[in-house]
């Protein structure tokens, strides 16, 4: 019999929400009473999200293709609408969508529910975002947990078209089929990031590459919607010329689905090198590579359990952090 979903308040008047495989870490800003009826109406939208997608999965966990069924539920149709622009080009599930799509669920009960100025919902480093006009968030980036320090940080407003961050990378808890630490992507929407983001960690590669072990997806998990695609499961020396040479596969492809409107911006990480895609558009849209960072507070115990390639996100307020997201 499976736990009821476990809901508490963590520092900086945060709330937390767990259920199976969905945690979900959230911050709201704007009036009191605002912010708890907010709070409220996520509660209240998490405790049968499981069980939806549940109700669906192998739909959820098949191959995406133009006549595939369209699902039922609410946010099961987030995901699929997410991947439906990709899957003529790249192999894909809706599954590479489903926890920013469980995010931006939750995030549009809230801002339903009441008026905020921000808010963020952060389902293992998969963020939806939600921001008037004059608001702002700070997004820096961590490509490994065990030398947390930023590689990066990003700016969003909210005069910004963009509404999701997502990270994907070989390291995290969902299986990639290539090689980048980290694959940080800027979208409209937060499962189009998530989507997108797969795609681009996937092509990071180098096929074939003896210092690359690989494993069947259903080798290490039976139910991976991967089924026997090898997914990579260590990375050993590299030369600079490998690095380049993945680094620039992933960057045509971060490039074609700019062009074709899946993401914004992008930054690929392999081994200490850093590419960024679509920086510095016409709404300022930016990623700087530094360890800059305008507040935020210091890696707190325990709040990086379970989660790889944090995403910090603050405004000198108490710093964010998530994973990579580990069900696609």
């Amino acid at each position: 019999m499976r736990m009821p979903p476990q809901q508490s308040r963590l520092p900086g008047g945060r709330l937390h929400l767990h259920d199976g495989p969905i945690d979900l870490i959230i911050g709201a800003w704007g009036e009191a009473l605002a912010v708890e009826t907010a709070y409220a109406a996520a509660c209240r939208r998490f405790a049968t999200v499981l069980d939806e997608l549940c109700a669906e999965l192998p739909l959820l966990r098949s191959q995406a293709t133009p006549t595939s069924p369209r699902p039922s539920g609410v946010v099961a149709r987030r995901m699929a609408d997410a991947v439906a622009p990709l899957c003529l080009a790249r192999f894909i599930t809706p599954m590479a969508a489903v926890a920013a799509a469980v995010a931006e669920e939750i995030l549009h009960a809230m801002t339903s529910a009441a008026p905020l100025r921000r808010a963020y919902v952060n389902n293992g480093g998969d963020i939806a975002l939600h921001l008037l006009a004059d608001e702002r968030f700070m997004i820096g980036m961590v490509d490994r947990p065990d030398r947390p320090s930023l590689i990066g940080s990003a700016a969003i407003s909210g005069r910004d078209a963009i509404r999701g961050v997502a990270t994907s990378g070989w390291r995290g808890r969902s299986f990639s089929l290539g090689i980048a630490d980290a694959v940080t992507v800027l979208a409209r929407s937060a499962a189009q990031a998530d989507a997108a983001a797969t795609l681009v960690a996937n092509a990071v590669d180098l096929p074939g590459h003896p210092a690359v072990g690989r494993a069947p997806a259903r080798s290490r998990d039976p139910q991976s919607d991967l089924g026997e695609r090898p997914v990579t499961i260590d990375v050993g020396p590299l030369t600079q010329h490998d690095v380049d040479t993945a680094l620039a596969a992933g960057l045509a492809e971060a490039e074609r689905l700019r062009r074709a409107g899946a993401l914004a911006a992008a930054a690929l990480q392999l081994r200490d090198q850093t590419l960024l895609c679509g920086v510095s558009g016409g709404a300022g849209i930016g990623i700087g590579v530094s360890a800059a960072h305008d507040g935020g507070e210091a890696v707190r115990p325990g709040e990086l359990e379970n989660a790889l390639h944090p995403i910090r996100i603050g405004r000198r307020e108490p710093a964010e952090f998530g994973g990579q997201d580990g069900r696609r």
